[in-house]
């Protein structure tokens, strides 16, 4: 059994892999390359939707997932906060007790005031006495390239609007980059897995592109189940490759006699 789970799980990255993009360069225009194990510059000011002025050392003082946006953004960062909204509402974790939300503004052009427009549009979801907890920032240029580029998060301007990836960042109590995960939707079992771990200060690389490959999650028992059809699929595939490549070379060797 443990072989054949082995197999599966190779199999499953393999085609998981071949699902996916290249592996990115060193450096990309708009992106993210990860910096796990890495601390973020904790000293840094910025400007929550109060006008007070903080540091993210004063901030970042338990398991804290990290995100950025623009308040006037037309596409996906409405998506996006609407996803960190229904996954805060369903993460069996309470926030503001076991981990903290900070949603950092890119566009140095943004103020309190539609920070803390943008922050009643989302938190409707989120019982009343911990929505303090999710933190919306502004800041200066300066300090957003020291704090975007530190996490790996890359974006464009283009035009009056930016082109930019989206993704959680989750930090240590220490400030250490434990976890990304990437998209606009996130699972509350991947969420809380992140939170345990970023309180150990472990580090872990991505594997959502293996498990969404492999596993489907279960909303009910909060768990993950094995895609049976689409491994033997695969499976069915790769032999059907490997046979095909034998019968060429047999055919080669042949002709070659």
């Amino acid at each position: 059994m443990r072989i054949l789970s082995g197999f599966i799980f190779f199999l499953c990255c393999l085609s998981a892999t071949g699902q996916t993009e290249p592996p990115k360069p060193l450096t990309v225009e708009i992106g993210i390359i990860e910096q796990l194990g890495q601390t973020i510059p904790l000293d840094l000011q910025f400007v929550n939707e109060t006008g007070d002025t903080v540091t993210l050392k004063q901030l970042v003082d338990k398991p804290t997932v990290l995100s950025f946006v623009y308040y006037d953004c037309p596409s996906i960062c409405g998506p996006f906060q609407a996803g960190i909204s229904d996954v805060i509402s369903k993460v069996d974790a309470v926030l503001g007790t076991d981990y903290q939300v900070i949603l950092i503004s890119f566009n140095p052009l943004d103020n309190p005031e539609k920070a803390r427009e943008k922050k009643k549009n989302y938190v409707q979801q989120i019982p009343e006495n911990q929505q303090y907890a999710w933190h919306y920032l502004t800041g200066w240029q300066e300090n957003i390239k020291l704090i975007t580029d530190a996490v790996g998060y890359h974006f464009k301007p283009t035009g009056l609007d930016f082109a930019h990836p989206s993704a959680l960042i989750v930090l240590s109590p220490q400030g250490k980059i434990t976890r990304y995960l990437f998209g606009i939707k996130f699972l509350p079992f991947d969420l809380k897995m992140a939170l345990i771990e970023a309180q150990k200060g472990q580090a872990r690389p991505t594997i959502n592109k293996v498990l969404e490959y492999c596993f489907s999650y279960n909303d009910t028992s909060h768990s993950y189940t094995l895609q049976i059809t689409r491994i033997v699929a695969t499976m069915t595939i790769m032999i059907a490759l490997v046979i095909f490549l034998v019968l060429i070379f047999k055919k080669k060797k042949k002709t070659a006699n």
